[in-house]
């Protein structure tokens, strides 16, 4: 089993062959452009979500995730570690290192956790080479359209 959840946690909806957006009624299942095997599983996620043990799952709402309504890297304080856990043990180890480094070489090291917003957009002359890549594409697809217009005229005569 768990190899079968690994098998679908490390891949996207498209990967799966499931859908990216919520089935509403049981009607649309048959329409939907997927496997043979995702259809069934989705069907299975719209039948046992009227079984009555089952109905606070909701499995029919989330029936195009095959059921599961979490993100696959999602950890349960209960049962696994955090992320929040990961991150500050991560923040933690890279505060000892630096106490390491400072003892070891003598010099002291600054390190900035938190982000500013610097601005957006493109810095000085990034516009010059912004305006000589959008002129390399066009020349490319005019070419391109050129070349297949020629292609289809000798191909009509």
């Amino acid at each position: 089993m768990a190899r079968y959840i690994a098998k679908y946690a490390t891949k996207g909806a498209e990967a799966s062959g499931t859908v990216d957006r919520p089935v509403r009624f049981a009607n649309q299942i048959s329409h939907l452009k997927i496997s043979e095997h995702a259809r069934r599983m989705i069907w299975t996620c719209f039948t046992l979500a009227d079984v009555p043990e089952y109905q606070d799952l909701r499995l029919r709402q989330w029936a195009h995730m095959l059921g599961y309504r979490g993100h696959f890297s999602t950890k349960s304080r209960r049962y696994s570690v955090t992320l929040t856990q990961l991150r500050q043990a991560r923040a933690e180890y890279r505060v000892a290192e630096t106490c390491e480094d400072e003892t070891n070489t003598g010099h002291a090291r600054t390190t900035v956790q938190e982000w500013h917003y610097a601005g957006s957009g493109l810095l000085h002359g990034e516009h010059f080479w912004a305006k000589q890549a959008r002129s390399r594409i066009q020349n490319a697809r005019r070419i391109r359209r050129e070349i297949t217009e020629r292609e289809r005229s000798q191909e009509a005569s």
